[in-house]
């Protein structure tokens, strides 16, 4: 069965990337601020078929009962970018969920198994290329050494259930520009203490990489990178992944 909505899609032609992480996976940039991205070689899975791409790519939900639009995402910019690179059509997998923690992630949990099936759905007719994971803000409070045995567990199991030990895994760093207001804005050192981890697990783990959030900046919520860095942070994230490919062909 080939999943497909009026277009000849060929088996395995399209390159898909799975998104998770929390809400600035999903996309918080203000629609409008930033030029759409119109590239007819990239699509989101919506309801187990291909669609064109275009934001919101990632629907997601208001968090707690605060109604943050859902709108421009990283995964836009990568999507285009790794089309034109590779001359391939390029397929998105949507499972992002705002404001959730590592511990909602890991292998049984409803958002694990979800983001498993969808990609198990979207591999009928594409061929998984990476995952792309933004998160750590709702664990900034986490005790370190758990957080680091929950991502370890998070990607390692998804490496494991979705058929491939080497999978490339791109996540990106936190801000460090988040307003006081937020927990984690009080003390930047959790920012510091979560980006330092995710570093450490890029010398540990084969073909994970980590983007730089340097230089980005945030919407007036004081949480959320806005339309333009989203937009840059993707084509950090897709050097990353051009990086390891490189690497892994030498």
């Amino acid at each position: 069965m080939i999943i497909k909505d009026g277009e000849n899609v060929k088996e395995k032609e399209i390159l898909s990337v799975l998104m998770i992480g929390q809400s600035n996976m999903c996309g918080r940039g203000n629609i409008g601020d930033v030029p759409p991205i119109v590239n007819p070689d990239c699509y989101m899975l919506r309801m187990g078929r291909w669609q064109p791409m275009s934001d919101p790519i990632n629907v997601d939900r208001a968090i707690s009962g605060i109604p943050y639009p859902c709108g421009v995402s990283l995964a836009g910019s990568f999507a285009d970018g790794l089309a034109k690179h590779t001359g391939k059509k390029v397929g998105l997998i949507p499972c992002a969920d705002g404001g959730t923690r590592a511990s909602q992630w890991q292998p049984g949990e409803p958002l694990y198994d979800h983001a498993v099936m969808q990609c198990k759905l979207a591999e009928r007719a594409s061929k998984l290329t990476a995952i792309i994971w933004h998160q750590g803000e709702s664990d900034s409070l986490t005790d370190i050494a758990v957080y680091r045995e929950q991502l370890l567990n998070i990607f390692t199991s998804l490496r494991r259930d979705l058929g491939n030990p080497e999978l490339p895994i791109i996540v990106g760093e936190i801000s460090d520009k988040v307003d006081p207001k937020w927990h984690i804005g009080e003390d930047l050192s959790r920012v510091y203490r979560i980006n330092n981890l995710l570093h450490e697990l890029s010398h540990e783990l084969p073909s994970f990489a980590v983007a730089s959030a340097e230089g980005l900046t945030l919407k007036d919520d004081g949480i959320h990178f806005d339309s333009v860095s989203q937009r840059e942070f993707g084509k950090r994230y897709l050097e990353k992944y051009i990086n390891i490919c490189k690497a892994r062909a030498n």
